[in-house]
């Protein structure tokens, strides 16, 4: 009996969301790719018809839209669950009325994979299919690629915008459950703002990084400062868990060819993208890419083997050990771990490799010291003491691997905002650490 066509499956597939909805258990959990991922006609539907459901989750790091389910009134319907808060998350993981689960980015697959964290749906964007039948999740490969595996049911938003990216990243038609059609632009989001501190700091670390260098960077004003200031470089390579604009304009200007990179030469190497039309339009069939796992581009073994790896992350405060709180003001979450310990653990692996935790000196306008004598009580420690290497300010670079605590406190006192140093040093005193 001849099987039938890819296309003949992908027709008997495909129908409207609220069809799609119908595939859901009470109770089960729908996994959605990190940012722009996200399938915005399915949650949309999910949403206004939630009350229709009972105890169902939807996990996902970095949710981009503020969807009608996150609603405090209508948690027992459909509760959100963030693998790390962002903007439309954020509110409702401070009010307690969205779950958090603490986790090592690259470990969220693991996880999904033993159980640990339940995967019953997957929630996805998708490309076109292609010939053989294959969509590519290029936007989100990250942990969906292992919930693909593990699912009840896979639901698949396809949307002709989607870029269809080389990698560890295609689901066949086979494997879906229900295909729902869109053709709204993808979500595009902007370079963060940089002023005259991010562009110090940006200097600092840009002056640091050596030609034939892998980097790895995260989102923010900061690490976007330093890749404005690579341009002139030449023979840089990406193993990176986001790529953006910022990437993008760099193998435009020639400084990243990714010829001398030890861990697939030739090859940039990224799990999620985030970015313009331009950058989705950039990763369409290029050779040059591959969108990977999460367990892959951020296992700090994997990651290590490149040589000269930079990995390049913001933090909101640092103590005199070098602790990073990077994800919480106090007791209450802002972001979560991401992939931060896992590139900075990565580049202490790297021959010749450098992690930097970037900060501006001071916060709300000034009045507070990002430089402190310990965290603020109940923060949550997402670089550990033992891990940290480089801590750079608008007013220089610490660098705190194999120094004595000590040694520690010295070198950030000198990289605090002057107007703090006379009081950090006295706190310091106190702690018997000068």
């Amino acid at each position: 009996m001849q099987r039938p066509s890819a296309q003949a499956l992908y027709d008997s597939k495909r129908g409207t969301a609220s069809d799609a909805l119908r595939l859901l258990r009470n109770g089960d959990t729908i996994i959605v790719p990190s940012g722009v991922g996200e399938p915005p006609t399915l949650l949309t539907a999910l949403s206004e018809e939630r009350r229709q459901f009972r105890d169902i989750k939807v996990a996902q790091i970095l949710a981009m839209r503020k969807y009608a389910y996150f609603d405090p009134e209508t948690v027992e319907h459909v509760r959100h669950t963030a693998l790390f808060f962002g903007g439309a998350s954020r509110a409702a993981g401070q009010a307690g009325w969205a779950d958090f689960v603490p986790a090592y980015f690259s470990e969220l697959p693991s996880l999904i994979e033993r159980g640990q964290i339940a995967a019953d749906v997957v929630f996805a964007m998708a490309s076109p299919m292609d010939e053989h039948g294959f969509f590519s999740l290029s936007l989100g490969a990250d942990y969906t690629m292992a919930a693909v595996a593990k699912a009840r049911v896979i639901m698949l938003e396809v949307n002709p915008n989607v870029p269809f990216a080389h990698g560890q990243c295609h689901v066949h038609v086979s494997q879906v459950a229900a295909v729902v059609e869109s053709s709204e632009p993808v979500m595009e989001v902007g370079l963060p703002k940089i002023g005259p501190v991010q562009e110090a700091i940006g200097k600092y670390v840009a002056d640091m990084i050596d030609d034939g260098s892998t980097l790895q960077i995260g989102y923010g004003g900061i690490p976007d400062a330093v890749v404005m200031q690579l341009t002139n470089k030449n023979d840089l390579g990406i193993h990176t868990e986001m790529i953006g604009d910022g990437i993008m304009t760099l193998v435009e200007a020639g400084a990243i060819t990714n010829r001398r990179k030890t861990l697939l030469p030739g090859k940039m190497v990224a799990t999620f993208a985030l970015g313009s039309k331009r950058l989705y339009d950039f990763m369409h069939h290029n050779a040059m890419l591959e969108m990977h796992p999460v367990n892959f581009t951020n296992d700090p073994y994997i990651a290590g083997q490149n040589d000269k790896l930079i990995s390049i992350n913001a933090s909101l405060q640092v103590d005199f050990l070098g602790q990073c709180g990077s994800e919480s003001m106090g007791h209450l979450p802002y972001s979560g771990t991401g992939g931060q310990a896992d590139f900075v653990r990565a580049a202490n692996r790297s021959r010749g490799g450098k992690s930097f935790i970037v900060l501006p000196s001071t916060a709300k306008d000034g009045t507070i010291s990002r430089i402190m004598p310990t965290l603020t009580p109940g923060t949550h420690v997402t670089t550990s003491k033992n891990d940290v290497n480089y801590v750079v300010t608008e007013y220089g670079v610490a660098q705190l691997r194999g120094k004595s605590a000590k040694q520690r406190a010295e070198a950030l006192i000198a990289i605090a905002h002057p107007d703090f140093r006379a009081e950090l040093r006295a706190a310091a005193s106190k702690m018997l650490l000068c």
